[in-house]
């Protein structure tokens, strides 16, 4: 299964088809619906980005199916959550072959896919799950292993009988950033850590996230009284850094997830960050996109595929090369750890 083979996948640049009508011309093509989250968060617009290149991809070979992308964006919050059902059942109306869904929330969008199961639409979710219905399949990070990552990073940093004053910035509405905290906060109890949570906020992107960090900072004013920021992304985590880092509160250890260059190069220059783990969100966009073309070809997929999550630190930070890179090869961890070796396979998991 040629869909299947991405650990050293390379995303090349093409040009934007500007009509997919002509493309696709004398062919069979899909008819694919895409519905994105985000356009406003960035790892969620690598996944895009290397969702519409793998199509461009598909669509030079002449002697296969064609793909034509019907694509809309719901946006952030509660508003974007209600777009996005609409736009699901918009979709379903118009009879597209299958729904590829990036979703806004894990349970509201469980009644549209029951709509798309009983019109016989096959759905593919790629970042977070739905709750409720059928999918063909779901391709997301390894959100456990990301927080994990974190978690044991952290560790590492700190004397063994320091207790630790931690502060979270979740999000409680997406599967991905549930199990992101669960992975975090497990890493520290497998390292015999410590810890106390001090506080809890939200902000999944920049708004939200400057909102956060300064309430934070009103929250939490002594220096000292917060050991940890631990965020669930870096669309809203490193918004929560600037305003940290800004009031001179350089002694927190910041801990997130996503990959963004800018929370490398913070990282590279010895700042709040200390860790990220990095997402290969083109390659999850690839993946969704690929799986699906599979599936409408008639080919047996999985029913849910991990990409791996890289951590990035002064350790590791001269080989993780960006959201679209290559995916790394094995390397031995410079921290205590329970595997000590981290290795860059995709996960499979088949229906019974």
């Amino acid at each position: 299964m040629r869909f299947l083979c991405l650990v050293a996948f390379i995303i090349c640049a093409f040009p934007v088809f500007a009509d997919q009508e002509a493309v696709a011309a004398g062919r069979k093509t899909f008819n694919i619906g895409v519905l994105y989250w985000s356009g406003s968060i960035p790892g969620q617009l690598a996944m895009r980005r290397g969702l519409e290149q793998e199509a461009q991809l598909i669509n030079l070979k002449a002697d296969r199916p064609a793909v034509k992308l019907t694509s809309m964006t719901a946006g952030d919050d509660q508003i974007g959550i209600e777009r996005q059902i609409a736009q699901m059942e918009k979709l379903i109306e118009q009879k597209v072959d299958l729904i590829i869904v990036q979703p806004t929330d894990n349970a509201a969008l469980s009644i549209p896919l029951k709509k798309a199961n009983e019109a016989a639409i096959p759905v593919v979710a790629f970042d977070q799950y739905i709750n409720g219905g059928t999918l063909v399949s779901y391709i997301t990070s390894d959100n456990y292993q990301a927080g994990y990552l974190g978690g044991e990073y952290l560790s590492s940093l700190f004397p063994n009988e320091k207790k630790l004053a931690i502060v979270l910035v979740e999000y409680p509405h997406v599967s991905s950033t549930i199990e992101r905290v669960d992975g975090f906060l497990d890493a520290l109890r497998d390292c015999n850590r410590e810890y106390k949570i001090c506080g809890h906020y939200q902000a999944v992107e920049p708004e939200r996230g400057k909102l956060a960090g300064q309430q934070i900072l009103k929250d939490f004013s002594q220096p000292g009284s917060v050991d940890v920021v631990f965020t669930v992304n870096d669309g809203g985590g490193l918004a929560v850094f600037r305003e940290l880092a800004a009031a001179g509160r350089n002694e927190i250890a910041g801990i997130t997830i996503d990959g963004d260059s800018d929370s490398v190069a913070i990282i590279r220059d010895g700042g709040i960050i200390k860790n990220d783990s990095a997402q290969f969100c083109g390659t999850i966009g690839v993946v969704a996109l690929r799986t699906a073309y599979a599936y409408l070809n008639g080919e047996t997929v999985p029913y849910h595929i991990l990409v791996p999550a890289f951590p990035v630190n002064r350790e590791t930070e001269n080989v993780y090369k960006g959201w679209l890179a290559p995916i790394p090869g094995k390397f031995e961890k410079k921290w205590p750890s329970k595997d000590p070796v981290w290795e860059p396979q995709l996960k499979y998991q088949w229906k019974k």
